[in-house]
């Protein structure tokens, strides 16, 4: 089964890697990918700030600060369990057109831990969580199309994230209530 989802990713990050859009398109598809990488949080974070106060904004930031948590321990212990190889150097025909932030590709990183915190951001302001959601996604299948992970990568991203965000979920709720906190 590992063979043929290898295979696959293999298919998909050649066609798309060697499919790309504009140069222009692609500069702008570079910088919104780089948003991956953190920065765009810092605007998010203004924003809550400045629409709900402190008071809203400390429960919000605790809460997916607990998700990323366990996203980051989660994230490493699997990444450097796995060592998956990333796709530009399994393959000489795939070239890495935005920086790789480590050395190995399972899991997407950009993925999981962008989604755990959006997962915890979601469930406090859905009404502004929602876009945060879609974002991690976006920035996961742009990195196959830039030639830094696999399909697979991504989608076990996605998983992970999730479940991450299921794990950080119990333990804030626990430590709240626990605490009386929240």
């Amino acid at each position: 089964m590992f063979k043929r989802i290898a295979e696959f990713d293999n298919r998909v990050s050649e066609y798309w890697t060697n499919h790309h859009f504009s140069g222009r398109a692609n500069r702008i598809l570079r910088f919104y990918v780089r948003l991956g990488d953190g920065y765009i949080w810092a605007l998010f974070i203004a924003f809550l700030f400045w629409r709900g106060g402190l008071d809203n904004f400390l429960p919000i930031l605790w809460h997916a600060l607990t998700a990323l948590a366990i996203s980051l321990l989660g994230y490493w212990v699997i990444k450097l369990w796995i060592k998956r190889p990333r796709p530009f150097d399994a393959n000489p025909a795939i070239k890495a057109e935005v920086p790789p932030l480590d050395k190995y590709s399972f899991p997407s990183g950009h993925t999981m831990n962008n989604l755990a915190v959006a997962s915890a951001v979601f469930y406090s302001v859905p009404q502004y969580g929602w876009v945060m959601v879609l974002l991690p996604l976006t920035w996961g299948l742009l990195r196959v199309y830039f030639g830094v992970h696999w399909l697979s990568d991504v989608v076990g991203g996605f998983l992970l994230g999730i479940l991450s965000y299921v794990i950080g979920h119990a333990i804030w709720i626990l430590v709240t209530a626990t605490f009386g906190i929240g």
